[in-house]
């Protein structure tokens, strides 16, 4: 079976690291990309994250060496590596939605956690 290369958009935030814990082993589910703001990209995750982690379970030993993107800036890059993003952005709805269109005008796929194109006409929701 196929794996998909995934990103995690908003990584070290923490529905970010559910997302993390959730995608660890999962079988269909590639994790190649960890990305969030300006201020954790370039670092390796581990240190991005810094005390902000929460989980009970510790940092999967595959994501703690990623070097995390960022979240804007790498748009384009990201697109190019990924088959499609999760988004856990924490930022104001006028700001996700301009996120989220932006990889989407790049031809990547969001699967989002925010409701920011909840009510968007084209933008199909999952349950």
């Amino acid at each position: 079976m196929k794996k998909y290369k995934v990103g995690i958009i908003g990584a070290t935030g923490m529905v970010g690291q559910r997302f993390m814990l959730l995608l660890e082993n999962h079988p269909w589910f590639d994790v190649v990309v960890l990305a969030a703001s300006s201020r954790s990209a370039g670092k390796p995750y581990v240190e991005a994250v810094g005390q902000k982690w929460n989980m009970t379970k510790e940092i999967p030993e595959k994501y703690r060496d990623m070097i995390v993107c960022d979240a804007q800036a790498d748009v384009k890059k990201i697109a190019e590596t990924v088959d499609f993003v999760f988004c856990a952005v924490d930022m104001k709805k006028d700001e996700i939605k301009a996120l989220e269109e932006m990889y989407a005008k790049n031809e990547c796929p969001v699967i989002s956690n925010n409701s920011a194109n909840r009510f968007t006409p084209d933008v199909p929701m999952i349950v």
